[in-house]
């Protein structure tokens, strides 16, 4: 079953997406850093660090959101650093952080759909995703595109939740992404409905080798899965 954020709404999973990060933007920065007290800072400088050897000059990152990762990816010296997402409103908030650190010669965001990325094959070194997987409405068709739009020998970088499975560790963190959580998100960002689906579509999500045996039937490579902070989140990677 396809976990969406509006249960009531008769739209697809990825025009529900585009309008809870619409609805939340304005708050997501902060919720994000204060709900994983900050540790997702370290997780987003950990899986650039796997892409230092490529060196890679042309950047896509999948799913921007509001350019964390796009920025911190400036770290590499690439060339130029591209970001796509669905959400216009997350998309002001990233375009509003790069012109206030006068960035807008290295990275560009825009509009775009993860399942029909609009640009041409084999263009990009690297393509990173930090929490948009999950949100694909279509798992193996996103993977695909990004795929198709790398070069070859070029590499994927995904971070993503994941579900830890140590006792009682799973058990703490079960209660608090499941009960404290979301009544944080709700209370601050004022939509009671995008910190229920974050969990939710965490535990729907095809973690650890599941997602690696994804990956390999799109055509990746050398596929790797890295588990991080008991098995909060992971890095995945695969080469084209």
């Amino acid at each position: 079953m396809t976990v969406v954020p509006y249960k009531a709404e008769k739209a697809g999973k990825k025009e529900q997406v585009a309008k809870m990060f619409d609805n939340i933007s304005h708050r997501y920065d902060f919720l994000n850093h204060f709900l994983s007290l900050g540790i997702d800072k370290g997780w987003r400088r950990t899986a650039i660090k796997l892409l230092k050897d490529l060196k890679p000059k042309q950047i896509l990152d999948v799913a921007t959101g509001t350019g964390d990762f796009a920025i911190q990816a400036l770290v590499l010296n690439p060339e130029k650093v591209t970001g796509v997402d669905i959400s216009e409103g997350m998309l002001d908030v990233g375009r509003r952080k790069i012109r206030e650190r006068k960035l807008e010669h290295l990275i560009e965001l825009q509009g775009g759909d993860s399942e029909n990325l609009p640009f041409e094959e084999n263009k990009f070194d690297a393509v990173t995703v930090a929490f948009g997987v999950r949100n694909f409405e279509n798992l193996e068709r996103g993977l695909s595109e990004i795929y198709r739009v790398l070069k070859p020998g070029g590499k994927l970088v995904v971070l993503e939740f994941s579900r830890p499975r140590m006792f009682p560790f799973k058990q703490l963190y079960s209660f608090y992404f499941r009960a404290v959580l979301p009544k944080i998100g709700r209370m601050v960002s004022k939509d009671s409905a995008a910190y229920t689906y974050l969990p939710e579509s965490v535990a729907a999500f095809p973690d650890g080798e599941d997602f690696l045996r994804i990956l390999q039937a799109v055509g990746f490579n050398n596929t790797k899965c890295k588990v991080l902070t008991l098995g909060i989140s992971s890095i995945y990677t695969g080469v084209k």
